[in-house]
């Protein structure tokens, strides 16, 4: 098991200092980051622990999963690696979204001269 921990469910009002004091309980915390909406500031509901050892990790694991903070029962297991290439959001990540639909600026097309095979419309939907 790895030693960075992912923590959600969490609380939006809770900080960094709340979740290293709650985690010490299990042993000894490295880094804590609650991710923050950018925005506002105001946290996003989940945040990544680090622990010092492979022990202490699992006993967080064990010891929290399930733990209620504010009337929320958290969800603490192992962080996933990060994957690769991005995605999500508007630019880039994103498909084909067919005539004009994309949000990387597709323009509008004309319509009614396009030739669309197979059934479908030939006219806007609107």
């Amino acid at each position: 098991m790895g030693r960075r921990l992912y923590v959600g469910n969490l609380p939006y009002s809770v900080t960094e200092d709340q979740l290293t004091e709650l985690f010490s309980g299990a042993g000894q915390v490295d880094n804590v980051r609650v991710m923050r909406d950018m925005a506002t500031g105001r946290a996003r509901g989940f945040a990544f622990v680090e622990m010092t050892s492979d022990e202490d990790a699992q006993k967080a694991v064990t010891q929290f999963n399930e733990h209620q903070m504010d009337g929320r029962a958290l969800v603490v297991n192992e962080a996933r690696p990060k994957a690769e290439g991005g995605g999500g959001g508007y630019a880039g990540g994103g498909g084909n979204r067919g005539a004009g639909g994309n949000r990387s600026g597709g323009g509008n097309r004309n319509f009614e001269s396009e030739d669309f095979s197979g059934g479908r419309r030939k006219e806007p939907r609107w």
